[in-house]
Formats: C-alpha cells, sequence, structure tokens
C-alpha cells in the first residue's frame, strides 16, 4: 500500500566536530526528533563544503578532515517541525544553517 501527502524537509548543516554535552551534535539532534516523535531523521556525512567563514572543509586535507559537512534530513508535517526547532534552538550556534523544503511524500507500508 502507498500512503501519500504533502510535507516539509527540513536539513539542518552542521560539521561533524560539533558537539552537545559531550555527544556529536547530530546524534544529539536524530535522539530528540526520535523522542519528539517526527516521522524520520537521516544523517549525512559529506565529502567537501565551505561555509560562512570560507574555509574548505574537505577528505583531500588531512588537516581539515576533522570536521566534515553533516547533513540531518528530518521530514514530517509543517507545523511539528517548527515546534521541533524552537526546541533544539539552543542547541544550534553561530554558522550553523536550517533549511525547510516543500516535499510531496510517499510512503509504502505493508498491506494488512
Amino acid at each position: 500500500m502507498k500512503l501519500e501527502g504533502h510535507g516539509k524537509l527540513l536539513r539542518i548543516f552542521i560539521g561533524e566536530s560539533d558537539k552537545w554535552h559531550g555527544e556529536p551534535l547530530y546524534h544529539a539532534i536524530v535522539k530528540k526528533a526520535k523522542e519528539f516523535g517526527l516521522a524520520g531523521a537521516t544523517v549525512i556525512r559529506g565529502i567537501e563544503s565551505f561555509g560562512a567563514n570560507s574555509r574548505v572543509h574537505t577528505t583531500l586535507s588531512e588537516i581539515l578532515s576533522q570536521d566534515l559537512p553533516i547533513i540531518i534530513e528530518i521530514v514530517d508535517k509543517e507545523e511539528k517541525l517548527n515546534e521541533f526547532i524552537r526546541m533544539i534552538d539552543h542547541m544550534i550556534t553561530e554558522g550553523l544553517v536550517i533549511m525547510m523544503h516543500d516535499v510531496e511524500i510517499i510512503k509504502y507500508v505493508k498491506s494488512q
């Protein structure tokens, strides 16, 4: 069976070295998303990026490869994601970016 509908995709761009109370920030955000009951979350590790400070982070450089880009993608309804952003706002620091996009969700589930 296929379930379809409109939703939002939240993308949070952080660095691999970002921490929250001693644990990786991406892990802390995914745990909060699960506790909050959001539909789903995925963490993607990038291989190269640059941001506000224009410094390139890449796997090609041994020195900068310690802070590769991380993208956390979370899908749900806009209202829930807005509430979630308010909940994690204190965890996000300067230079990090959050984006929200309209998406059409197609979910395949086992027929009953």
